[in-house]
């Protein structure tokens, strides 16, 4: 793996690092309103980046069937989708405000279940960063280097304010500074790990890198629709979340056309 791609794949973890740093910077946990922005702006890049960074990209590889060249997109749509669920019913966490765990009953710390349930939600990110990265490696012609990095950067700049979510919420229930951002950390670590095994696998399956792209666009949409979409919405009534949404899309939209 050369440089360049270990850059590339660090790039969203670094994102999530500076934002659990807020823990260190900021006196007061955020307010409700603004976690719901935040929520509304990284599902708006998460749907863009799904379209224009991996469904499209995966129809594009399979153009060869003619008409039904969606096909492999849907099916690996359809396991990314199935495989988040998986892991949401056999993984305890807990997300910032349902009081209820969610998973099989577990002992573990609610700080514990917390990291694990961003854990979770940055799984197919990670994937999805890697698995662009793979197809740079294998020349595939629809996959560019500013593509790539397009989507690794949409990625990022979503990921600060998740860091910051995970860390401030520990910090006010009373986790030290340095814990609470260790935390926040860990949480995204999942990241680059999740992205350089998916180049390792996708990377050895070349004819497979449709179903590895739309896999993890799919695995990215379950995030969306089941956390990230009732967060933008949960409490009063209010717009914020919906614009965030569309600011959220529009960056990554303009990030994948102006660098891909």
């Amino acid at each position: 793996m050369n440089s360049d791609i270990l850059r590339g794949i660090l790039i969203p973890f670094l994102g999530t690092s500076a934002g659990a740093a807020c823990v260190f910077f900021m006196k007061k946990e955020l307010s409700r309103n603004v976690q719901r922005a935040l929520s509304g702006f990284a599902a708006g890049v998460m749907v863009a980046a799904s379209v224009w960074s991996l469904l499209i990209p995966a129809m594009e590889q399979s153009a060869s069937l003619g008409r039904g060249a969606f096909l492999p997109a849907a099916a690996g749509f359809w396991l990314g989708i199935l495989f988040l669920l998986l892991l949401d019913h056999i993984i305890p966490h807990l997300h910032v405000y349902p009081i209820e765990a969610e998973g099989p009953k577990s002992n573990l710390a609610r700080t514990t279940m917390m990291v694990l349930a961003v854990t979770l939600h940055n799984i197919p990110e990670g994937m999805a960063v890697g698995v662009v990265f793979a197809g740079l490696l294998s020349g595939s012609a629809e996959v560019t280097t500013g593509g790539a990095l397009a989507l690794a950067l949409g990625i990022a700049i979503q990921n600060f304010p998740e860091g910051a979510i995970i860390s401030m919420p520990l910090r006010a229930e009373g986790s030290s500074k340095g814990k609470a951002f260790w935390y926040g950390v860990l949480s995204g670590a999942v990241e680059p790990i999740g992205a350089f095994l998916t180049i390792l696998a996708a990377s050895r399956i070349v004819p497979a890198m449709p179903y590895f792209l739309s896999f993890a666009a799919g695995a990215m949409m379950y995030v969306v629709a089941e956390e990230l979409i009732p967060e933008m919405s949960e409490g009063s009534h209010s717009h914020i979340g919906v614009l965030m949404f569309a600011a959220g899309f529009t960056v990554m939209m303009a990030l994948d056309v102006a660098l891909g």
